[in-house]
């Protein structure tokens, strides 16, 4: 059987999520004090020693800031983060070498060692998910209700700030334009 072209989880779909990625304009760009701000925050409100914002390109994982752990990208088949945007909420794997998705990944089994992983989605205005707000530790730990409510809210506000920007691109373009 041919699996479906439209519809979520799809190649129409993925594509559609693509394009939405692409007009943020945030892949391979330089860390921003907006941020990583966010990211130093969730590093002390929850304790944890890395923190990152990552995007899902078609091949790769995206680092738009870290604390902890300098990593600028990564493959998509080893990325944590590719697997929790494929959900609608909150990824938590408490102990990665005891979950069967991850105990063989060269991340859990070499450095940075990730026995612990929380990652919110970033979701645009259309409901594409794009990457995360992630957390990250090499102790495994629990993640309780409150948890995962600070962190969707940070990963709001790392959308909103994402939103903010890409208007405000679209205004100046628009006012450029208007010039002309």
């Amino acid at each position: 059987m041919e699996a479906p072209t439209s519809g979520p989880g799809t190649r129409e779909s993925e594509a559609s999520r693509l394009r939405t990625l692409e007009r943020y304009d945030v892949l391979d760009t330089p860390p921003t004090e907006a941020f990583d701000r966010i990211t130093r925050l969730a590093t002390r409100l929850f304790g944890v020693p890395i923190a990152m914002v990552n995007f899902i390109d078609q091949d790769n994982q995206w680092c738009l800031s870290s604390q902890g752990l300098a990593l600028d990208r990564t493959s998509r088949e080893v990325s944590f983060c590719a697997r929790a945007i494929q959900q609608g909420d909150v990824m938590v794997v408490p102990d990665a070498r005891e979950d069967p998705r991850f105990a063989d990944n060269p991340f859990v089994t070499g450095e940075p060692h990730i026995r612990f992983y929380a990652g919110a989605p970033l979701t645009a205005p259309n409901g594409h998910r794009l990457g995360t707000l992630c957390l990250i530790d090499d102790e495994p730990r629990s993640f309780s209700a409150a948890d995962r409510e600070n962190l969707e809210d940070l990963a709001g506000v790392v959308m909103d700030e994402l939103n903010l920007r890409h208007y405000a691109a679209d205004l100046d373009a628009s006012r450029e334009a208007h010039r002309e």
